[in-house]
C-alpha cells in the first residue's frame, strides 16, 4: 500500500509542475480533473490505511479488512441520455441508488465548454463523467444538476438561447459530418456528375478509360450536331 501510494503522490506533484506551466485552458481543464481524481484516490487510500491496522490487532474479526477496499476505484460513465429546450441542454445519467447518497458526494464542475460529474463512494464506488468540447458555449454560473431517484440531471444552461444544437459535441459533430456524403447543393448538378466521371476514370482500368473517353467523344460530337441544326 505504501508503495502505490508514493506513486500517487509522485503523480500528484508531476500533475501540479504542469499545471504551473499550461497555459491552455482545455489542457489546464484536464489536468484539473485528472490531479482531483488522483487526490481522491490518495484520500481513498489513506482512508484504507488507517481502517486497517486496528483490525489487523483483532484476530476474530479478519473479514472486517477488506471491507474498505470497497471504494478504492472509479467507474467511468459512458452511458447517458440528452436532450434540450429553448435554454437548457439536458444531460440525464442513470446511477441506481445514487439519490441515497450525501448531497455532497454528487458534484459537478462547469466550464465555457465542457463539464465533469463525479459522484462518491455510491454503492462502494465512485463514478466520473468528464464531456470536453461541447457543441456550443454554456454558461458557468446558470448551469447545474439536480439528483433525482437513480439519475443525474446535468442542466447546461445555453449562452444563446433559442439555438438548437444538433449535436452534443464538437467531435460528434466532426464524425457524424464525415459519415456524410459530400454533395454541394450550389454547384451545377452536372459538375458533380463529371466530378463522378473524373473518379471513375483515374480509378479505372485501360478499358474504362477507353469506355469513358468514347462516350465523352460521342456525347461531344451529339452536342454539336444540335447546335448546327439551330
Amino acid at each position: 500500500m505504501a508503495s502505490a501510494l508514493d506513486e500517487l503522490q509522485k503523480d500528484l506533484e508531476e500533475v501540479k509542475v504542469l499545471l504551473e506551466k499550461t497555459t491552455r485552458k482545455r489542457v489546464r481543464d484536464a489536468l484539473t480533473a485528472e490531479k482531483n481524481k488522483i487526490e481522491t484516490e490518495i484520500k481513498n487510500k489513506m482512508q484504507q490505511k488507517s481502517q486497517k491496522k486496528p483490525e489487523l490487532l483483532d484476530n476474530e474479526k479478519p473479514a472486517a479488512v477488506v471491507a474498505p477496499l470497497t471504494t478504492g476505484y472509479t467507474v467511468k460513465i459512458s452511458n447517458y441520455g440528452w436532450d434540450q429546450s429553448d435554454k437548457f441542454v439536458k444531460i440525464y445519467i442513470t446511477l441506481t441508488g445514487v439519490h441515497q447518497v450525501p448531497t455532497e458526494n454528487v458534484q459537478v464542475h462547469f466550464t465555457e465548454r465542457s463539464f465533469d460529474l463525479l459522484v462518491k463512494n455510491l454503492n462502494g464506488k465512485s463514478y466520473s463523467m468528464i464531456v470536453n468540447n461541447l457543441l456550443k458555449p454554456i454558461s458557468v454560473e446558470g448551469s447545474s444538476k439536480k439528483v433525482k431517484t437513480d439519475t443525474v440531471l446535468i442542466l447546461c444552461r445555453k449562452k444563446t438561447e433559442n439555438v438548437r444544437w444538433e449535436y452534443l459535441t464538437q467531435v460528434e459533430k466532426e464524425c457524424k459530418e464525415k459519415e456524410k456524403p459530400s454533395y454541394d447543393t450550389e454547384t451545377d448538378p452536372s459538375e458533380g456528375l463529371m466530378n463522378v466521371l473524373k473518379k471513375i476514370y483515374e480509378d479505372g482500368d485501360d478499358d474504362m478509360k477507353r469506355t469513358i473517353n468514347k462516350a465523352w467523344v460521342e456525347s461531344r460530337e451529339k452536342q454539336a450536331k444540335g447546335d448546327t441544326e439551330f
